[in-house]
């Protein structure tokens, strides 16, 4: 496993450390997507979501990025990054809170959201594409899958 892996296994683990809500089926109500560089890009990372209250708590951790920049999370239509661009993804489904990258080009964010769900309806996550964007460069896609 490269260093990139070692370090998006770490990500994931702490990710999703001690993640404990419940959906009203009794289930976890959570989901994740590990993020893949786009061609020509080093961006890595995991974001989480996990339901609360009629919120989605959302963690991201991503390396990689470009240093000292804000960078886009947003939520995708299509959970599709096999074109390797980024661009298979449909169009905007959610804008996240925005990813500040520091000096080494790593970035956190944790954040409550309103405007999206756990699941696979109208405003769920499940089955969408995530992607994280610097300008128009796509720099790394997910797909959201259930935990």
């Amino acid at each position: 496993m490269n260093r990139y892996g070692l370090v998006l296994a770490a990500l994931a683990a702490a990710a999703l450390a001690g993640c404990q809500s419940m959906s009203s089926s009794g289930g976890p109500a959570l989901a994740s997507a590990g993020l893949m560089a786009t061609k020509g890009n080093k961006t890595v990372g995991e974001v989480t979501f996990e339901q609360l209250d009629g919120k989605v708590r959302v963690n991201a951790q991503v390396i990689g990025l470009k240093p000292n920049q804000e960078h886009v999370l947003q939520i995708h239509q299509v959970g599709n990054c096999a074109s390797g661009d980024g661009m298979g993804v449909g169009g905007l489904s959610a804008s996240l809170p925005g990813l500040k990258a520091d000096a080494k080009g790593r970035g956190k964010l944790a954040a409550d959201v309103g405007s999206i769900s756990v699941g696979s309806g109208p405003t769920g996550v499940v089955g969408r594409g995530i992607v994280v964007q610097a300008g128009d460069a796509r720099l790394a896609c997910g797909v959201i899958k259930a935990n």
